[in-house]
């Protein structure tokens, strides 16, 4: 039954909360309800009245009506300090896996200041802060992760309490772009990459003396060089060979050269290794199954192949998934990556 009602009530605001970078508050995507301080107030408020009529004191009479009345006066506030609020997403945030992602938002206040207005996600406490009428300001909040992948908020919670604190106010923006958490980086062992360097890169062949090869089976992401088209012609097996004297490049940083390893953990080994190459300034390039990143050195050569070590094998989210801590959760057994499809 509890499951039930809360479906239905997700169901309900996600209705009047429709997933936009940008959310204006009204009257309609707006709630208030009185906090724990306003429950008390009232029931005070209530004994005092049954004592006046119970001893028909005028004073009485007059000091519950008119708390009475700077509670419906606060009411009033308390929901028109969020009225006319814009908020919007302007930078989804970038981090690593297991560390708060920061988020960027900016604030704009239509016809009044907006005071008091906390803008938080999950179990972070984040300042107050106080847009002036006609004015924006930015507001950066730190949206906890725990797996690779994309990330995107559900509902990032905006709430006023000013004036008094008998009341909250608050609504929700639903975020449709989607943040990038990197693998967390594991020290790698040492490793040479399969890809050769120069001109014969395309084409690898087996040194000589080298007769003996590991042979397995056809993995997707395997360069087509690699693959015995002899073999295939004659026994109709896809299988690839890996040379015993093959020699490879340094610069290369492959997914493949890592036997036993399943694939997160793999890709962990390269953010480790893509973070030594940039802080040694070296020059690296990047091959992940069915990508290939060219080599090249800097920190925005570093931002790219992070990113699609992020990404590899997700899905971007649609409107109607979300993920609270990433897109990646579970790894396959066979080591290939998980199917993300969003409903």
């Amino acid at each position: 039954m509890k499951k039930f009602v809360t479906q239905r009530w997700q169901k309900w605001v996600n209705q009047r909360v429709a997933r936009s970078d940008t959310q204006t508050f009204t009257q309609k995507n707006i709630f208030i309800l009185p906090t724990g301080a306003g429950v008390v107030f009232g029931i005070l408020l209530l004994i005092m009245l049954i004592t006046g009529i119970n001893y028909q004191n005028s004073l009485i009479y007059l000091v519950t009506f008119l708390l009475g009345a700077v509670f419906v006066g606060a009411m009033h506030q308390t929901h028109r300090n969020l009225a006319g609020l814009q908020v919007a997403l302007v930078q989804p945030g970038e981090g690593v896996a297991g560390e708060p992602i920061p988020f960027k938002f900016r604030a704009t206040a239509d016809r009044d200041d907006a005071i008091a207005i906390v803008v938080s996600c999950g179990e972070a406490e984040p300042d107050a802060s106080h847009i002036v009428a006609g004015q924006s300001k930015d507001l950066k909040l730190a949206i906890p992760s725990a797996h690779r992948g994309y990330l995107r908020p559900d509902r990032i919670r905006v709430e006023t309490r000013f004036p008094f604190g008998l009341l909250k106010a608050w609504s929700w923006v639903r975020p449709a772009s989607a943040g990038i958490v990197f693998p967390r980086p594991v020290p790698a062992p040492d490793v040479i990459s399969a890809v050769q360097d120069g001109e014969d890169s395309d084409s690898i062949v087996p040194t000589d003396g080298s007769d003996h090869a590991d042979l397995r089976p056809w993995r997707e992401g395997d360069m087509s060089q690699r693959v015995m088209w002899k073999r295939y012609a004659r026994s109709g097996q896809l299988v690839v060979a890996d040379w015993e004297g093959e020699q490879g490049s340094p610069q290369w940083l492959d997914f493949h050269a890592f036997p036993g390893a399943d694939h997160e953990l793999r890709l962990s080994y390269l953010a480790w290794l893509v973070a030594e190459r940039e802080r040694n300034g070296e020059r690296f390039g990047l091959v992940l199954p069915g990508q290939v990143i060219e080599p090249d050195a800097g920190p925005g050569h570093a931002r790219r192949c992070l990113r699609a070590l992020a990404v590899w094998g997700e899905t971007r989210p649609r409107d109607a998934a979300s993920e609270k801590h990433g897109t990646r959760q579970f790894a396959r057994k066979d080591g290939r990556p998980p199917d993300r499809r969003a409903s």
